[in-house]
């Protein structure tokens, strides 16, 4: 039996991971000097009410080598023989190496791959893992399953709260300067802008086609962070669904891990070429 990993930036459905009995390891988000746990007494709604009067102090940090090493045994004692760990990226966060050094001293052997993305990406990586082992992969195929769709992954977002982004190091000086809404995506771990838009529905035009632009069969994920991003959020949508190039659309929420470096209002499209196993 292979047990899945994955941690809590990946912003994982509770229905998928209970779906394929995937362990999410939570990251730390410190919110005006106190320490929760994603998505274990801090979920999303919890955390975006915490802007309604104010903007909070917001941070994160990996999780501990211990709260893997929690995870691995755990799987080990359900009967897993091998365990395929599937984390955001390295370049963004010290999870992967925290992930590793656990991996040493696990009960089983674990597989951990860095899919040198973020967020939802990183999730998208782990479903289709996932598929492949329930069709009977092993763990080298599982891992190059989840490595495949790292490398053909995308997104773009529009971020809301700029001032965050920057205060995260994660977008440059200057974006967002005029009055303009950037259209961003992540490189490296960084926040690049790929347009410009006048307003929030010319943002989810420009979502739209940097999505189709890839010109293939598509999978492609919806982030949504508070209430007040449900607009936007709709518009793109509406451009997404129905065109023939999508394979399947489904929604997920911004939660802590990223809102902490998006602010509120933030709306995103995740996207890939589904990669079937056999």
């Amino acid at each position: 039996m292979i047990g899945l990993v994955t941690d809590s930036n990946s912003q994982l459905p509770t229905d998928l991971a209970r779906r394929y009995g995937i362990e999410v390891v939570p990251l730390t988000v410190t919110v005006d000097g106190v320490d929760h746990l994603e998505g274990i007494d801090l979920d999303a709604d919890a955390f975006w009410a915490r802007f309604r009067s104010a903007t909070p102090s917001v941070s994160t940090s990996q999780p501990s080598p211990g709260r893997f090493a929690e995870a691995y045994r755990t799987l080990a004692e359900r009967g897993a023989d091998e365990i395929l760990s599937v984390h955001i990226g390295v370049k963004v966060s010290g999870t992967v190496n925290s992930a590793r050094l656990a991996a040493e001293s696990a009960p089983v052997p674990v597989r951990v791959v860095d899919t040198g993305s973020a967020s939802f990406a990183v999730a998208c990586c782990t479903w289709e893992a996932a598929e492949a082992v329930a069709a009977g992969a092993s763990v080298d195929e599982a891992a190059a399953v989840a490595e495949a769709v790292a490398a053909t992954v995308g997104m773009v977002f529009v971020v809301r709260a700029l001032d965050l982004a920057r205060a995260g190091g994660r977008l440059a000086e200057g974006v967002g300067a005029g009055g303009a809404v950037p259209v961003l995506t992540m490189v490296d771990g960084v926040m690049d802008v790929v347009d410009h838009a006048a307003d929030l529905d010319q943002a989810a035009e420009a979502m739209a086609s940097r999505v189709w632009s890839s010109g293939r069969d598509l999978r492609v994920g919806i982030g949504v962070a508070d209430a007040g991003a449900e607009p936007l959020a709709r518009a793109l949508t509406d451009r997404l669904a129905g065109a023939p190039q999508l394979v399947d659309l489904v929604r997920y929420r911004v939660g802590p891990s990223v809102g902490a470096h998006t602010g509120p209002g933030a709306v995103g499209a995740v996207y890939y070429p589904p990669i079937r196993y056999g």
